[in-house]
């Protein structure tokens, strides 16, 4: 029984170290959070469909991760040691074996809940197969970021008919939500690589920050800038909340500009997230005041 116990727990640690960087960014309810996104996008009508929501988000994640992991063995050799692969707790083997068997449980688990769950699921397998296997990922930074888009949209739709009451369609303001955050995601997601740079130059990837490093940063400062006035005005934030947002967006924006280090681009990011939050939340804050 010790040996059973220690190798379900080996187990579900090594699960959790494939999405341990992605948890405070896409399952737990912070920054670019698909399971907070849902919520105010659907409306969540029923707490008891949140574990339905993280859990199925978590699921889909952790196929996307295996996948990513089993291809950049060499970014993830130098920028994150700490991953299954690179730290010896899985073989690559091993990894693309179950990186495979998560595409069925993945669709399976989206049967539970209604046909369009199913094709949001197919969808985004389809994005993470063209991102790793079809090599978007290191390929024209365009590419990489409509896929990045698409990919993110395709987790916000499962996500939010899930946690809606009707888990066949989304309704108007739905519709619009998952197509301004994959506005979003297209024009300000590579605020990730700045921090990667190093690695991700090692392995000739030709993102934002390395295809042009002059004004790399003001693809970052503009766009936040620009999404802040028009989520205020689609949104219809008071006076004070707008301004707040476009101020944080210009902290931001300054951050990336004035503070290049690694360090410094880690820490951009995380308030990167922060904001995308709050604009994953303007939804659900727009529904509360029109109800």
């Amino acid at each position: 029984m010790t040996r059973i116990y220690f190798s379900v727990v080996n187990v579900v640690v090594t699960l959790f170290l494939f999405t341990k960087s992605d948890i405070k960014t896409t399952v737990l309810p912070v920054a670019k959070n698909k399971g907070f996104f849902a919520m105010a996008a659907a409306p969540m009508t029923n707490i008891l469909r949140l574990p339905h929501v993280l859990f199925w988000i978590w699921l889909h994640l952790l196929q996307f991760d295996v996948s990513n992991q089993t291809i950049n063995l060499e970014e993830d050799a130098i920028n994150k040691k700490d991953r299954p692969i690179p730290s010896g707790r899985i073989t690559l083997n091993s990894a693309v074996i179950l990186r495979w068997a998560l595409v069925p449980l993945c669709l399976a688990l989206s049967t539970l809940y209604s046909a369009e769950t199913v094709y949001a699921s197919i969808a985004l397998v389809t994005f993470t197969l063209i991102y790793d296997e079809m090599h978007a990922h290191a390929g024209h930074w365009l590419v990489r970021n409509v896929v990045n888009a698409l990919g993110f949209a395709s987790f916000e739709v499962g996500a939010s008919l899930i946690a809606g009451s009707n888990s066949h369609a989304l309704d108007a303001d739905g519709v619009l939500s998952v197509l301004v955050s994959a506005g979003i995601i297209a024009t300000t997601i590579h605020a990730q690589d700045f921090k990667d740079e190093d690695g991700d130059r090692a392995i000739g990837r030709r993102t934002v920050p390395i295809c042009f490093p002059a004004f790399a940063r003001w693809t970052i400062v503009i766009p936040l800038i620009v999404w802040s006035f028009v989520l205020s005005t689609l949104w219809q934030l008071d006076t004070l909340m707008s301004c707040a947002l476009t101020v944080l967006a210009i902290f931001i924006g300054g951050r990336y500009f004035f503070l290049r280090s690694v360090s410094g681009d880690q820490v951009s990011f995380y308030w990167y997230n922060v904001w995308l939050s709050i604009a994953h939340a303007l939804p659900g804050y727009y529904r509360i005041r029109h109800t």
